[in-house]
């Protein structure tokens, strides 16, 4: 457990006038609902030599369960900000091929003073967290060059977690950035594209060259040896050069575990054919260091297929854009594009830019951010000084996102966002700040690895000193060189190379996929309890409905048409701006007469409202309108139609003209026409329990739940009802919220899973939810969840693969099974574990 995190009060909640107000006590509940966080209190101000201390937040956390930049999302979301004295870093390196290597990067960087956390992925960036009292970014960059891994970032970027989002971030990958001349390196470290990533004289695939060179000088040595009666020193040199090109890279990442304080693997496999060498089995250790070398080299192959599937999400990004200004067409680069810039979009073009259209029409292809499957018709907004004052709220037909592909019409586009704060360059950064976050299972495995190892070598000593210790007692008689040649084999055999890159292989294959298909998900924790979720609940109002009313029932009263009903309530609504009056008037406006018109409408608060139609009075609103001023009732048999329509959710508008009721309407929130077929779906992936948790009246909320078949429908909740309804679910399982990720922000943190849907056209929703649906399609939901549970079962089988393997070589070689065949069998599993976590590229809902 680390120190506490201490955030100033007063900057996280600037409105609250002391420590003992409600907001106060929001935030502290809030953040002590997040997974991880042991307790959240606040610290009252005192005063001491420097001064008055403010109040502080104080966050006690697992960080083997939460990372701080899920603690900094959480806080946002109670309105906090996180103070300038912590720094967030999210850069990406070369010199990290693979899993251990990247391990070893990370525990060396977390030694380091004032290095709260810090986070690296062999296919991904390094994150790191640091208190700027006691370290700069300019230091870690120094550390991270004395570690050898370069920072392709030229200039300095930093995140400062006080904001919560980029501030001058280096590019993520495939993002255009500036390039600028080389500066010189005083650390001795090469900064072009080889450097330290395993670069070398042969550039970036340097060490399969290697590889293959100790394979073939290997080979070379024992064909000689075998058929040949050359000199002996001759097969001799060969073997010891292929002990130096296969154990080139293997001794440099050994040092650096070691200076790291781990034992990785790297260590048992030099020490194993150090051993082999000492017995005059030149051939044997060569032999070994052959096979891991190569088998490094190709998982780093086999991953770098997963981390190329994300940075293809930045390179949709077109890198210039074409600009309309001064009356003229100007090509730039898209990171010179300014908010309010008209950029010209050409049939069959990408999209350069977040934007709204204000000319032209066409079909836009929007997969690659939302996953949509059918291209979206946009055209110009219809106020576009509106849709630029407040982009957020512009409807999806008028917004456009970069990166999507125009269809056969022109646009031209004003901007709403930079380059850098696009929707597309944010959902890259979050997926690449989701691959440094480890799962679960991925913590777990790192624990066993660093009890295991030690043991490993314990049992090894053991194996050595046995032996003779039992000879010279009288009680066992063996050759040393046989002891020593069984605990080699032992060392290779009990190596755990499997079980470091079984978990984050799968996990980063399935954040990828995710990715793809427009959802993304915010590294291997959401995306492991995504899989082993019992519950889900869901939010009503535009999660399950369309979020918009609409009318769904024109009953005339007796004696009366529905064509009178439909012509007196559209003529009267025609005068109103209500929510309700406008659905009327979109869904009946074509079956109402257009020669029709009424006048002097007059609002009456909390009934309805009256106008004068031909002359006549015309009345539209509830039963009570109709008494006031001592007013006729409505007859018994349409008020029994009424009451029957709000049973089962409507709301209910009653219609008289004259002195003649005409009937009622009735509207309501209609059901997405996927959400039956999606809860279906969820229940046939073994989700237990689905509810739906609304502030609309109970009768809304059952009429709603029937419609989808939700299991059970709780109406008038209040927000801090739904939260208290998520931690009752999550007393008894994992529980997921699918919600807007802005209104149901308290809700969402409290679930296992807070899932948004719509985020693209969200910046909160964004950043608060653990997994985001980009397009407003609920249809995703039951492949998020069906990809998550697949990942999940392959991270399961890669540990019984990885584990089941070292558990049949141990013993296999305490009876006799050589160095050469137990590294292949190693090695083996290692790529099997990987291209087994590769097969979530390919997956398909079907699959599940």
């Amino acid at each position: 457990m680390p120190d506490p995190l201490r955030l100033d009060l007063d900057v996280l909640l600037p409105d609250a006038p002391d420590a003992q107000d409600a907001c106060v006590a929001r935030l502290t509940d809030e953040l002590a609902a997040v997974l991880g966080v042991e307790r959240a209190h606040v610290v009252p101000p005192e005063r001491g030599p420097d001064g008055e201390r403010p109040a502080q937040l104080c966050l006690h956390y697992d960080p083997d369960a939460v990372a701080l930049p899920r603690l900094r999302r959480a806080a946002e979301r109670a309105g906090a900000r996180i103070t300038e004295r912590y720094g967030h870093v999210l850069w990406e390196v070369t010199g990290l091929p693979r899993q251990r290597r990247a391990r070893t990067v990370a525990e060396r960087l977390r030694q380091r003073p004032g290095v709260i956390e810090a986070e690296a992925n062999a296919t991904g960036p390094v994150r790191i967290e640091f208190d700027r009292d006691q370290t700069t970014e300019a230091d870690l960059r120094r550390a991270l060059a004395d570690l050898g891994v370069t920072v392709t970032a030229p200039e300095p970027s930093e995140v400062a977690a006080a904001e919560g989002h980029p501030q001058g971030r280096g590019p993520l990958p495939g993002e255009p950035r500036a390039v600028e001349p080389a500066e010189e390196d005083h650390t001795g470290h090469d900064h072009g594209p080889g450097g330290h990533d395993h670069g070398g004289i042969f550039g970036e695939r340097t060490e399969l060259v290697f590889a293959v060179l100790c394979g073939v000088v290997v080979a070379v040595g024992w064909a000689l040896e075998a058929f040949t009666g050359v000199a002996e020193w001759i097969p001799l040199a060969l073997f010891v050069s292929g002990y130096f090109f296969g154990g080139w890279f293997t001794v440099r990442e050994a040092v650096d575990s070691i200076r790291a304080g781990r034992f990785e693997i790297d260590f048992l496999m030099l020490v194993a054919a150090a051993g082999a060498a000492a017995l005059g089995e030149w051939f044997e250790g060569a032999l070994l260091l052959f096979l891991f070398s190569i088998g490094h080299a190709l998982e780093g192959y086999a991953m770098g297929r997963a981390r190329r599937a994300i940075e293809a999400l930045a390179e949709l990004a077109p890198a210039t854009a074409r600009v309309r200004r001064d009356g003229a067409e100007t090509e730039v680069p898209v990171e010179d594009l300014r908010v309010g810039d008209t950029v010209v979009i050409r049939p069959d073009e990408r999209i350069a830019a977040d934007g709204v259209v204000v000319k032209g029409t066409s079909a836009v292809d929007q997969a690659a951010v939302t996953g949509e499957s059918v291209p979206v018709d946009k055209r110009p907004a219809d106020d576009p000084d509106a849709a630029l004052a407040d982009p957020a709220s512009v409807e999806p037909e008028y917004r456009v996102f970069a990166g999507t592909l125009n269809g056969s019409g022109a646009l031209d586009i004003v901007v709403t966002k930079t380059s850098s704060e696009s929707t597309l360059a944010r959902v890259v950064q979050l997926v690449a700040e989701a691959e440094t976050e480890k799962s679960p299972t991925q913590k777990f495995t790192d624990r066993f690895e660093r009890v295991f190892v030690p043991s490993v070598l314990v049992f090894v000593v053991l194996l050595l000193v046995g032996p003779p210790a039992l000879d010279a007692l009288g009680w066992f008689s063996e050759p040393f060189a046989v002891s020593f040649y069984r605990a080699m084999a032992v060392l290779v055999a009990a190596s755990p190379c499997a079980l470091a890159i079984a978990t984050p292989s799968a996990v980063l294959s399935g954040v990828a996929r995710a990715g793809r298909s427009g959802v993304l998900v915010k590294g291997g924790g959401p995306l492991e309890a995504l899989g082993g979720l019992t519950s889900i609940a869901f939010d009503k109002t535009g999660t399950l409905t369309e979020g918009e009313p609409r009318v769904t029932d024109v009953v005339p009263a007796d004696g009366a048409t529905e064509a009178e009903l439909v012509e007196a309530v559209v003529a009267v609504e025609r005068l109103s701006e209500h929510p309700l009056a406008r659905a009327i008037v979109r869904d009946l406006g074509e079956r109402a007469s257009d020669g029709v018109a009424a006048e002097d409408l007059q609002s009456v608060t909390g009934h309805g409202v009256r106008a004068t139609l031909a002359g006549e009075p015309a009345e539209v609103g509830k039963p009570d309108l109709f008494t006031l001023d001592g007013g006729t009732a409505a007859p018994e048999a349409l008020l029994e139609r009424d009451r029957a329509l709000k049973a089962d959710g409507r709301s209910t508008m009653l219609v008289r003209r004259g002195d003649r009721f005409l009937g009622v309407v009735g509207l309501m929130d209609t059901p997405r026409e996927s959400a039956r077929d999606v809860i279906r779906r969820l229940h046939a992936l073994g989700i237990e329990k689905t509810i739906m948790i609304s502030g609309d009246a109970q009768a809304v909320a059952s009429s709603v739940g029937r419609a989808v078949g939700i299991d059970e429908a709780r109406g008038d909740l209040l927000p801090d009802d739904k939260v208290e309804a998520i931690k009752a679910l999550r007393r008894s399982g994992e529980v997921a919220m699918v919600g807007d990720g802005v209104n149901d922000a308290p809700a969402l943190a409290n679930a296992t899973v807070g899932i948004a849907m719509g985020a693209a056209g969200s910046d909160v929703a964004l950043e608060t939810a653990d997994v985001a649906l980009m397009a407003d399609d609920l249809s995703k939901l039951p492949f998020a969840v069906g990809l998550s549970r697949k990942a999940r079962g392959i991270i399961r089988q890669n540990l019984w693969m990885s584990l089941g393997m070292v558990a049949f070589l141990v013993p296999a070689t305490l009876f006799g099974l050589g160095i050469g065949p137990a590294v292949a069998l190693h090695e083996g599993s290692t790529l099997v574990v990987v291209f087994n976590a590769l097969r979530l590229l390919a997956y398909r809902e079907a699959d599940a």
